[in-house]
């Protein structure tokens, strides 16, 4: 989602704009260096999402995610995650690659503390259905981002700023509590994550050429796993909201 790499194809060196047809990156070639470049972000989103999902369910099952999520402290850990995510778009170019990391684990580990809601509101067995049925939408979403051969950066570029005026109309619902609102914007936010999904695997591919044999692949991994992990999370949660069964 976040446009945190996009450099101009001028020039040489970080900006350039190599072609990945038969090039090699320290002496790896461009085809199999974009499969690890890949799996990795893959990896570090799917691992996150793991996280997450664990913590949520045993924060919940303890007993301490009723107690403290309807606290003050509560606020604080459902704000805790955007902290975490303007820390790592902000701090970028000045933390190592470690540093992103850690923050990255961290950013799921609260994520999943702030996620621990849904096992109080939703039965189990729903939040699995909703769970594996966004997993196969961003398995289907991200391949298709990843191998078409269409330029999906207007549609891009739309779906952002659906997402600002899906920000809006929810908050606005915040005061309006209008059922027909909330259910039009459960709509609209699957729809907008799913194409997102797919621009973004198709961004993130397209970066590589940018970041291959740079110190900044590592970071390229981190970032690309954080967008990837949003479009999915979002995903979820409003897919949630059909699919999901109060208790």
């Amino acid at each position: 989602m976040a446009d945190w790499n996009d450099r101009q194809p001028t020039g040489t060196g970080f900006g350039a704009s190599p072609s990945l047809n038969g090039i090699s990156f320290g002496g790896v070639s461009s085809d199999e260096g974009l499969r690890r470049h890949m799996l990795a972000i893959y990896n570090y989103m799917a691992s996150g999402v793991l996280l997450s999902g664990i913590i949520a369910m045993l924060f919940a099952r303890s007993g301490m995610a009723l107690q403290l999520m309807t606290s003050p402290l509560g606020f604080v850990i459902q704000l805790a995650p955007l902290g975490f995510i303007l820390a790592m778009s902000f701090g970028l170019n000045r933390m190592q690659t470690s540093t992103l990391q850690i923050l990255f684990w961290a950013f799921a580990a609260t994520m999943g503390l702030s996620l621990s809601m849904i096992f109080l509101v939703y039965t189990g067995g729903s939040i699995a259905v909703a769970f594996f049925s966004t997993a196969a939408a961003f398995a289907g979403l991200s391949l298709y981002g990843y191998s078409t051969g269409r330029d999906l950066s207007g549609l891009g570029t739309f779906f952002l700023m659906g997402l600002i005026g899906l920000i809006v109309a929810s908050l606005l619902n915040l005061w309006l509590k209008s059922p027909g609102l909330y259910w039009a914007t459960s709509v609209i936010g699957v729809l907008i994550f799913a194409g997102l999904t797919a621009y973004d695997t198709q961004k993130l591919k397209e970066q590589y050429a940018y970041v291959a044999g740079t110190d900044f692949a590592g970071k390229a991994v981190v970032m690309g796993a954080l967008n990837l992990y949003l479009d999915f999370i979002n995903m979820f949660l409003y897919l949630l909201r059909f699919l999901g069964d109060r208790r």
